[in-house]
């Protein structure tokens, strides 16, 4: 056990020089030791979605309870204009955490995305009783929100 936090603690740390977890990962000493996971989150770094979206196919398929997984599988899907497959991603993270601030975020932007800015409300709304209106998600959302309204005008 000794062992595995200190290779999960060595993991981070080599993690911080490529690519910070994000604040609302639900896992991130678990997701930093899982290779897929790691590759695809450098993947993002570099906007290779299809290798983004690869990594994160085999992250969930090795974890199929990984929230943190779903999410960015959602996200690198939305990226590659995969609707139907990012929203499902983004669904079974939600399944797995109601709470996700990050699948919250990702996928009331990808809503907005897919021209359903009613659906993207809710899960500011959602953010707002989870993480209050000061969290960078919903922050974010927000400022999506009034872009996206600001270009419909």
């Amino acid at each position: 056990m000794k062992k595995l936090v200190m290779a999960a603690v060595l993991a981070l740390a080599m993690l911080g020089s490529v690519s910070q977890a994000a604040e609302s990962e639900s896992t991130p000493a678990a997701n930093a030791v899982n290779r897929d996971y790691a590759a695809g989150k450098q993947a993002v770094d570099r906007k290779d979605w299809p290798a983004a979206a690869a990594s994160f196919r085999k992250a969930v398929a090795a974890e199929p309870n990984n929230a943190d997984a779903y999410n960015m599988l959602g996200y690198s899907l939305r990226w590659m204009g995969k609707m139907d497959e990012a929203f499902a991603a983004y669904d079974r993270a939600l399944q797995i955490n109601p709470k996700h601030r990050g699948a919250l975020e990702y996928s009331g932007v990808a809503y907005l995305k897919a021209g359903e800015p009613a659906k993207a409300n809710e899960q500011l709304g959602k953010l707002e009783t989870i993480a209050g209106k000061n969290s960078e998600e919903y922050r974010d959302l927000a400022k999506a929100i009034s872009d996206y309204n600001a270009g419909k005008k």
